[in-house]
């Protein structure tokens, strides 16, 4: 891994893991692709809608199997918390959480596969740098993030009607009871409503982002506690134990993580659509 040819330090070590496989479409860092990103992230929807179809083809009134009993205490869940979240009507609602839940858990979960796994399998083909976790990806978690907000306002609009969501702009949260007081109050409201509304991807994407950057940070840092050791040195017979307990504790760990941020990445979407098609 290391880019001079000799065995690689810590700091080499570390950038190599956190350096993205980029591919530049204009002028300036911004107009880059993180092809890694986009690879596993359709990888991902791939392998969702290959394994949802295959249940759904499959499915059987009588005794079912394991899997598909799997996939169906999946769709109950999240069809349970979003019956006791929305409480509008709404048909995208119940298919769009089951495809965020088990699409965020998806791509969090190649954080499961050992550090070095995927890179030296990259690197054996010739592709100098790999980062396999979408989500460890700012731009992935902003993507999705962003579609969440447009998904609000199209939420918004179709329950409220149009002259209705501009109108809660100017008069909530805080409300008068006379036309003088309605202006007054009008600018204040608007205010309020544009950092309520800008907070809310922002709060999602970088919660996301951080839990799923920190438990890659940490994986690379396990897998430095022996970088570089050889059979013939006695501190490798010391750190290689600490090191398969860490990774084993922190793996078992990080599964909940992972399940954790998927649900709440869904559960806030669910959240906030409901909002929206609420009147205020």
């Amino acid at each position: 891994m290391a880019e001079h040819g000799g065995p690689a330090t810590m700091t080499e070590y570390i950038q190599h893991h956190l350096h993205y496989l980029e591919m530049p479409v204009g002028e300036g860092r911004f107009w880059v692709l993180h092809l890694d990103s986009i690879f596993f992230k359709l990888l991902c929807a791939a392998i969702f809608v290959f394994l949802f179809l295959r249940v759904a083809r499959r499915a059987t009134t009588g005794v079912p199997g394991k899997f598909q009993c799997f996939i169906e205490m999946i769709v109950e869940f999240v069809d349970t918390s979003v019956k006791e979240t929305f409480h509008g009507k709404s048909k995208l609602i119940a298919p769009l959480a089951i495809t965020i839940f088990c699409l965020t858990f998806l791509m969090n979960f190649i954080d499961m596969i050992p550090v070095d796994w995927l890179p030296q399998a990259a690197g054996a083909a010739g592709i100098p740098y790999l980062r396999a976790v979408p989500t460890a990806d700012l731009n992935t978690t902003f993507g999705m993030s962003i579609t969440v907000f447009l998904l609000i306002q199209y939420f918004g609009i179709k329950h409220k009607g149009i002259g209705t969501f501009v109108g809660e702009m100017f008069t909530a949260p805080f409300h008068a009871p006379n036309p003088v007081g309605k202006i007054v109050l009008g600018p204040i409201n608007l205010l309020f409503r544009l950092i309520e509304e800008a907070v809310r991807p922002v709060s999602l994407a970088l919660r996301l982002f951080g839990n799923m950057y920190a438990g890659e940070l940490i994986f690379v840092l396990i897998a430095c506690m022996t970088l570089g050791s050889s059979l013939s040195s006695g501190m490798t017979y010391i750190m290689a134990p600490l090191q398969f307990v860490a990774g084993f504790v922190w793996t078992a760990f990080h599964i909940l993580i992972i399940t954790l941020q998927a649900f709440i990445f869904m559960m806030l979407t669910v959240v906030y659509l409901s909002m929206a098609a609420e009147h205020h």
